[in-house]
């Protein structure tokens, strides 16, 4: 499998990392962008620095390449993913601004059909984002916030940028264990609690 990762400078560049991380523990092919912006945003974001944030991929490219392999369409892979996805990026894709390598890459995925997931990250959204937004769904990517999951008790930072990251991967058919996935409400075990509290209730009263 093939994946094209591209990285902007919002914030949010732990999840890249992270996505990075379990790609390339899947033996997964990574070909990595990083704006000039992600660069300097991951300076207060992670204690990596841009060279060991790159060598998690398998192959990096200069974020104005364009004649770099994935600026064509007949260059193969099964996706992209733009992990955090800045609002001007968002904006460039919407608009087939191709004027450096994240958006010219993702403009051909969307040409060629394939997938793309913007991992967007801003708040609160204005209504130029909400309708870049839309374009694109209408288009065929994936819209994906990384909101957090809190029905599954994190406890670190580290848990909900697992949760993530995790459902990014499903949305490529690749599922991974490391996230506790929703199971439906434990009704039996809710019931036993509410007792137990109610008897507790009950003793601290006549006590």
């Amino acid at each position: 499998m093939r994946i094209v990762i591209g990285i902007t400078g919002a914030t949010g560049t732990v999840f890249a990392i992270r996505l990075l991380q379990l790609l390339r523990e899947l033996n997964v092919e990574t070909h990595l962008i990083m704006s000039r912006w992600a660069m300097a945003t991951g300076k207060y974001e992670t204690p990596l620095t841009e060279p060991d944030i790159l060598s998690l991929a398998t192959h990096w490219y200069a974020p104005r390449d364009l004649s770099a392999p994935i600026a064509s369409g007949s260059f193969v892979h099964d996706g992209m993913m733009i992990v955090p996805c800045s609002m001007k990026t968002l904006a460039a894709v919407r608009a087939g601004l191709c004027d450096d390598l994240i958006s010219r890459a993702a403009d051909v995925s969307l040409k060629e059909n394939r997938k793309l997931l913007l991992a967007v990250r801003e708040t609160p959204l204005s209504d130029i984002h909400l309708d870049n937004m839309l374009a694109l769904r209408r288009a065929g990517a994936v819209i994906f916030p990384p909101v957090p999951a809190f029905y599954t008790g994190p406890k670190t930072i580290e848990d909900i940028v697992d949760q993530s990251v995790g459902r990014m991967l499903d949305n490529f058919g690749i599922h991974t264990n490391g996230f506790k996935r929703w199971d439906g409400f434990d009704w039996k075990g809710k019931k036993e609690e509410q007792a137990a509290a109610a008897k507790r209730e009950v003793a601290s009263a006549s006590g």
